[in-house]
């Protein structure tokens, strides 16, 4: 398999980058973004993202990137990691997943086999991608071109475990390309692979994993709230309680991010296409939904017992805007909810996150960020606990 398979790898983000890297080490790799300036920085050795450090670009494996269709015409797997973000009315938008199916299907071959691993609800491979694929190349499924799944799981910002040292499911569209999938991820992933029954097992495994995290967190959440008209310190709260063994060490706070804040939804979304409303999983998200708005009115209401109402012009510095800590993803950030509910108040605002890139906020939120977090401020409010803040 070494010699033979050369994959392309569409979407040059978060997951697309780190695998197309980790491939390289074993195989020809061609990575590919619609995005030119990505692609063009990718070329100078500049990540934006901080997920992969210089050094890992001075590789003497075979790996290339392109915004150009046709450089991948020559792969016989390709996987695609594209974002599977929501659309206004909190439904799964999946614009990206099918142009990128589309663009691989124009250059399928009889033969070649497609990976997803873009996070989406189970049976959306089947039911929406695999017929994109089929009605742009022409094909037939499961005997001239194969599929696969295998859900991302890499933790944006986090050194300690790299994609390698993830355990990674995965899945095929025949019970012989599963074997296929799985022996490929088993190539690079040194922590093992877990091979699901079927797609739709792999794609639900993904959901739940971010559901579960939501839902705790959304408790914690709840108990802030609670607590909060009870004069009753949260975090001391939480100090007790953790004392007994057993007690699962949740904190609240802002819930955003391009998983546990989109997952759930996703999975919301397919469940009520079969007659079942989700209670304990929609509850969840309109409790972490409500906490950049409440963490807002919270600053609000002490600044105005500390200047007697008298708020407008008050100068407040926000110190973070990624959607968490030590990472660089502004995705569903939800810190700008607490950075809109404080200028609706007639609040000066200002916002200094190092980490992030100042043109991408600019270019998404139209917001500019303090070069620095020097300055004469009413309020300090710390929405996000990068490390670098504790300096």
């Amino acid at each position: 398999m070494e010699k033979e398979t050369k994959i392309g790898i569409l979407g040059l983000g978060y997951v697309g980058l780190p695998l197309s890297l980790a491939f390289a080490s074993k195989y020809n790799v061609i990575g590919y973004d619609i995005n030119s300036y990505r692609v063009e920085q990718l070329k100078k050795f500049i990540d934006s993202t901080n997920e992969i450090e210089f050094s890992y670009f001075e590789t003497k494996y075979p790996l290339c990137f392109t915004n150009n269709l046709k450089d991948i015409q020559k792969c016989n797997v390709f996987i695609i990691t594209v974002p599977t973000p929501l659309s206004q009315n909190k439904e799964p938008d999946l614009s990206f997943l099918k142009k990128a199916s589309s663009d691989v299907g124009s250059v399928l071959k009889k033969g070649d086999l497609v990976i997803y691993e873009s996070t989406v609800y189970p049976g959306c491979t089947e039911e929406e991608c695999v017929p994109v694929l089929i009605a742009s190349s022409g094909l037939v499924f499961n005997i001239d071109f194969f599929v696969g799944y295998s859900p991302e799981r890499i933790n944006p910002g986090d050194k300690e475990r790299p994609l390698q040292t993830i355990v990674k499911v995965t899945s095929g569209s025949t019970p012989e390309i599963a074997i296929v999938v799985d022996e490929l991820y088993k190539s690079i992933i040194t922590a093992g692979t877990y091979m699901a029954k079927s797609m739709k097992v792999a794609e639900a495994s993904k959901a739940i994993e971010n559901a579960q995290r939501d839902v705790n967190i959304s408790f914690m959440n709840e108990l802030a709230l609670m607590f909060d008209k009870m004069e009753i310190d949260i975090n001391e709260v939480l100090e007790a309680a953790k004392t007994k063994w057993n007690f699962l060490p949740f904190k609240p706070g802002l819930v955003g991010g391009h998983c546990i804040g989109v997952d759930p939804y996703y999975l919301a979304y397919k469940a009520i296409q079969v007659g079942y409303t989700p209670k304990v999983i929609l509850s969840g998200r309109e409790v972490n939904d409500q906490m950049g708005v409440w963490m807002g009115e919270k600053i609000i209401a002490h600044l105005a017992k500390q200047f007697n109402g008298a708020i407008r012009g008050k100068r407040v510095l926000i110190l973070g805007f990624a959607f968490k800590e030590n990472c660089a993803d502004i995705r569903n950030t939800k810190v700008i909810d607490v950075y809109n509910i404080l200028k609706a108040a007639g609040l000066n605002v200002q916002i200094f996150d190092p980490l992030v890139d100042p043109i991408l906020v600019k270019k998404t939120f139209n917001l500019e960020l303090k070069k620095s977090k020097e300055g004469d401020f009413d309020y300090i409010f710390k929405a996000v606990n990068h490390t670098i803040f504790n300096s």
